[in-house]
């Protein structure tokens, strides 16, 4: 049977790593530092379906669709006064996210951004979807969504 937890936490981790800013679960990143929320920009990823039935009389859940949502908020610079989120800062982080289904420039198989799932447990397919965004310039912040489903196995021994 796959875990969820390890999968979310190393899904976090790449887009953390690929965007360059924090990355939560549900919720605003807090700064350790301070204990306090951090300022855009940052992702908040939200997990959405985890099916695991292959719909076989056997069915071991040896392998699963996990489908998540990645909201990616842009926010006023603090150092320009009355400064406002932009579309073209939640835009950078959505293609910076859109990296996750990379795939090699050299044609070998697989991707090209690893992604750690586990022990014992590959993603042998990932997708990406644009799901919308938010653009109320009252808010002060601007979003991109970003849907992805992770098509998980259990590895051979």
């Amino acid at each position: 049977m796959i875990d969820r937890t390890p999968v979310t936490e190393g899904f976090m981790a790449l887009l953390a790593e690929l965007t360059g800013f924090p990355v939560e679960q549900r919720t605003v990143p807090i700064d350790p530092a301070t204990g306090k929320p951090v300022p855009p920009p940052y992702t908040i990823l939200d997990p959405l379906d985890f099916i695991t039935d292959d719909n076989t009389l056997a069915d071991r859940h040896a392998a699963a669709i996990d489908t998540y949502q990645a909201t990616f908020v842009s926010g006023p610079d603090p150092t320009v006064p009355d400064s406002r989120g932009g579309g073209q800062q939640s835009q950078l982080l959505a293609d910076r996210g859109r990296r996750v289904i990379e795939r090699p420039i050299n044609g070998a198989p697989g991707y090209k951004h690893p992604l750690n799932v586990g022990d014992g447990v590959g993603c042998y397919r990932r997708e990406a979807r644009e799901a919308g965004g938010t653009s109320d310039a009252n808010d002060a912040i601007i979003t991109s969504v970003i849907r992805y489903r992770l098509f998980l196995a259990e590895e051979p021994a």
